[in-house]
């Protein structure tokens, strides 16, 4: 299943963190943590204005509300430690670093959450240089914020797919998004009008339609499937194998307008659903 191919075919895959990654948003995690109220109405109320790119608010409010200035470094990391992750990210991200006969990926994570929380969270699994997060610059005696350095929200994950493109040299339609929210929406139309595959992790409405495929599950393996199924060219018999060979087991997949996947492994049995 895994020999090598001659020229494999190379495919770039970038996932969002919070809520695709994660079931937490870390700056709700943040903000519980220094006891700042407010953090849901105040991210609403910058929606609602339009001053900054969705999913930039948390950058927003750390440079900028007086509740988050007090904010250091060592606070990031420690919500990246408390934030709950899917499961199987691990499997996951061994899945992709092995690859499949004829296709090899090259697997990134592109979120407007801080790089320091993301870096805590997949501490040992996936490696710094695949993570573009927030970046803030730290005044070296007070440890506060002076800066953002750089925000991958909106069109700012665009950038971050160009830029991975050009570096692995990789062809746009070979691109493939995964992300949750209405801040995704921006780089999924980029990654699809450019012949890519992108595939919602939430029952987000409007991404929804704008998404390729969705899967709602609580594994991040979960997206492998429909990766296999319309990309690879598996057939389901193929797609089982490969997820008992790390563990789990696909018990169902009925075919329908919604197709309805079912993962057990030896801990908890999780249903995924694949539209």
């Amino acid at each position: 299943m895994n020999a090598p191919s001659t020229h494999p075919k190379h495919l770039l895959l970038v996932s969002d963190f919070d809520q695709t990654l994660s079931f937490n948003d870390s700056g709700l995690v943040l903000s519980q943590l220094i006891g700042a109220s407010g953090f849901q109405e105040k991210v609403a109320g910058l929606a609602r204005t339009n001053l900054v790119h969705q999913g930039a608010e948390l950058a927003y409010l750390i440079r900028h509300d007086p509740d988050f200035r007090g904010v250091r470094r060592d606070h990031l990391v420690e919500v990246g430690r408390r934030v709950r992750l899917r499961r199987d990210i691990p499997a996951l991200v061994e899945f992709l670093r092995r690859g499949v006969e004829g296709f090899r990926f090259s697997f990134f994570i592109a979120s407007a959450a801080p790089k320091e929380v993301i870096q805590s969270a997949l501490d040992g699994v996936v490696s710094p240089e695949h993570i573009f997060g927030t970046e803030l610059d730290f005044d070296s005696r007070s440890g506060e914020v002076t800066s953002i350095v750089r925000t991958p929200a909106g069109y700012g994950k665009v950038a971050v797919l160009e830029e991975l493109e050009a570096r692995l040299q990789t062809e746009p339609d070979r691109t493939i998004y995964v992300g949750d929210g209405s801040s995704d929406v921006h780089v999924m139309l980029h990654v699809n009008n450019r012949d890519g595959y992108t595939i919602a992790v939430s029952e987000n409405k409007l991404l929804a339609r704008i998404a390729k495929r969705t899967v709602l599950s609580d594994s991040a393996f979960s997206i492998v499937a429909p990766i296999l199924e319309q990309i690879v060219g598996w057939r389901t018999s193929e797609i089982r194998e490969l997820f008992e060979a790390h563990g789990l087991t696909l018990h169902g997949w009925e075919r329908a307008r919604t197709d309805r996947i079912t993962i057990q492994d030896a801990r908890p049995i999780l249903a995924a659903e694949v539209a």
